[in-house]
């Protein structure tokens, strides 16, 4: 009987063997399996290692060693020959034992190249077990491992083959370096740390189920691996998460957070606006037919503003909102105390909330998971160009306002070195510190900038004053109301008696980036614009979420110079990075004959040949200062990533 089931086996097998052959066929593919021999040459290997017995993913057995008989197997290792062929009775021979109480014991014999896998030994035995569907086939396996290279797939595997050694996987592929660590950590594992059998089986029994889930939502085939898929996953979900939850539930979740794989798939495009389009508030009455019901939206605060002043400026922009369109629009303020960002959030989300507000870069993961679980909720996180759909990103353009006070202090500088204290190396903070330094070198052509960072040991102030520097940049001002700003922001001059003498400083000013957004949703194009794309607000002094504070203090001169590269930049007339740039290095990064792209500003990762410092390692860091640094940092996908039990 068994024999007769492995005849009506073999002839199934044959139809998909030749259904493959057609396709390949037409579409201009080639139709039998590659061999490794015609793809490897003996210059690219470094070395070979026996792996001894391992249970192959059978979709990761994809050729054979050596030509040999090619034309008996299509590509997908399904048979070509007629039943009346000497290799179809071996094939049902084999396919009767393997039904038989026998079954196929011995396991075949495969080259490991780069995670796919060619088969020495064993073509018959592959074929009749992948007719099967078998999800894995044992193998005494051989692992060819590849000159190390900068080609990024080489780069990977080389990550791949260290997390093989900790946790005994072939069966995860990811595209992007970097992944194997940062899933050892998202699954709470510290980096050296050893799986177990029952660790390995807890895992793969939770990717398979998730695997099945991600294979039917992919229909278009994106270029991202399933393995890739639960990355992001795990950026919002958690992998107990998928054992708990049943296909339709799970395939239901997944489609939530789908648009940031698709946006993956894509390379990660962002897009960015880097000025208000359209609205004003002379168009409130012809919105009341869009939206006519009021609007809440809900300000999440991690400090309280009487004593953060990075808050303080949030909350000046929400009672400018309240000010401004009171008839229109209700605002609440959440505290997420001890960083209960989630529950803040939800609480937000049960009091009737349109859109979320999340005040710092800290709260992307909550942001995330509210988008993904909420359907219609509008969720805008302050921070600069993150890549997800569901989260939009606002920021300002600083850096040009670092351009004016760095022109202010050229001017008013006696010597030749200028202090610049850095608060964190993240995207757009390189920006800045390289604007001031041109905006110096305009003023001052023999000016230097000493830089020195506040997220480091030590103290930055002191550093420079005991240089005798006595032009210095501070940080910009989140409060430009208050009378004493210079002594704690800003640009200043050290006078002689130890005061300091207030020059200029750049100030936040969040109110009309809030009533605009408001504005925007009201009018429908919040909701129509760009979508299924991550989107980054990016605006500048010439949407008025950012100034520049002058001194009284300022001579004539200089204030007027500054009002000319004011009106300069608002109007478009005047760049601060369109002119020759050369960075430390000695490497010409522009001309000056063309406008550098938003995504050139941002993830500026140099400085200019004028600034002498370094962008601080992340072992420098203080330890507070790190969280951020992970999420935002110029250099993030190469910091060790942390476990769970190290998130704060």
């Amino acid at each position: 009987m068994s024999r007769q089931e492995a005849l009506e086996q073999y002839n199934y097998a044959l139809k998909l063997g030749q259904k493959y052959y057609k396709a390949a066929i037409i579409r201009g593919g080639y139709p039998y399996l590659p061999a490794l021999d015609e793809i490897l040459d003996e210059s690219m290997v470094a070395g070979r290692v026996e792996m001894g017995l391992v249970n192959i993913p059978a979709d990761q057995i994809v050729g054979v060693q050596s030509v040999g008989r090619r034309t008996a197997l299509a590509g997908n290792f399904m048979p070509l020959l007629g039943t009346d062929s000497e290799f179809a009775s071996k094939w049902i021979t084999l396919c009767d034992a393997h039904l038989s109480d026998e079954g196929i014991r011995d396991p075949v014999k495969c080259c490991e190249y780069m995670g796919r896998f060619y088969v020495q030994e064993g073509n018959k035995r592959v074929s009749v077990l992948k007719s099967y569907g078998a999800p894995t086939i044992p193998g005494m396996v051989t692992r060819i491992i590849p000159e190390y290279s900068e080609d990024p797939a080489v780069q990977i595997y080389y990550e791949f083959m260290h997390f093989y050694r900790l946790a005994g996987l072939y069966q995860l592929n990811f595209t992007r370096s970097g992944s194997f660590a940062k899933l050892q950590a998202a699954l709470g594992f510290e980096p050296e740390h050893v799986w177990t059998d029952e660790e390995r089986r807890s895992f793969l029994a939770g990717y398979y189920h998730f695997k099945a889930a991600f294979d039917k939502l992919n229909v278009n085939k994106l270029s991202v691996t399933a393995a890739d898929a639960l990355l992001v996953w795990l950026q919002v979900f958690t992998f107990s998460d998928i054992k708990n939850q049943g296909p339709q539930e799970l395939q239901k979740n997944l489609n939530t957070v789908w648009p940031d794989i698709e946006i993956m798939a894509q390379g990660q495009p962002i897009s960015v606006s880097v000025c208000p389009q359209g609205q004003t508030r002379k168009l409130i009455s012809k919105l009341f037919s869009v939206h006519p019901g009021r609007l809440n939206a809900a300000f999440i605060y991690g400090f309280d503003p009487a004593k953060s002043a990075w808050t303080r400026a949030h909350e000046h922009g929400r009672e400018y909102l309240e000010k401004h369109m009171s008839d229109r629009v209700d605002t609440h303020v959440y505290y997420a105390n001890g960083r209960n960002y989630t529950e803040a959030m939800e609480k937000a989300v049960s009091d009737g909330a349109d859109i979320i507000f999340a005040t710092t870069p800290l709260m992307v993961g909550a942001c995330r998971r509210m988008a993904a679980l909420h359907s219609g909720l509008r969720v805008m996180n302050c921070s600069l160009s993150l890549p997800y759909t569901g989260v939009r990103s606002y920021y300002s353009r600083i850096y040009e306002c670092k351009f004016i006070t760095g022109a202010i202090a050229g001017a008013m500088a006696e010597q030749n070195t200028i202090g610049f204290v850095a608060n964190y190396p993240i995207y757009g903070v390189p920006a800045g510190i390289n604007a001031f330094a041109l905006g110096a070198k305009l003023t001052n052509p023999r000016a230097k900038i000493k830089l020195v960072w506040s997220c480091t040991k030590g103290d930055p102030l002191k550093e420079l004053t005991d240089q005798g520097i006595s032009v210095i940049s501070n940080k910009e001002a989140t409060n430009p109301e208050n009378e004493h700003w210079a002594m704690e922001w800003g640009t200043y001059k050290l006078q002689p008696d130890g005061s300091m003498l207030p020059l200029a400083v750049p100030c936040w000013n969040w109110g009309p980036f809030y009533e605009k957004v408001m504005l925007c949703i009201m009018s429908g194009e919040y909701d129509n614009k760009a979508p299924g794309q991550a989107i980054n607000y990016w605006w500048g002094m010439n949407s008025g979420v950012i100034d520049v504070q002058l001194s009284d203090s300022i001579p004539d001169g200089v204030r007027s110079l500054a009002g000319i590269l004011k009106n300069g930049i608002i109007s478009g007339a005047i760049d601060p990075f369109k002119c020759r740039i050369v960075d430390q290095s000695g490497q010409v990064r522009s001309e000056g004959d063309r406008d550098l792209s938003p995504k050139e500003i941002m993830f500026m990762d140099w400085l200019c040949d004028n600034v002498e410092g370094t962008i601080p390692a992340f072992d420098e860091l203080l330890p507070s200062s790190q969280e951020m640094v992970r999420l935002l940092g110029v250099y993030r996908d190469k910091i060790p990533p942390e476990t769970e039990e190290e998130t704060p």
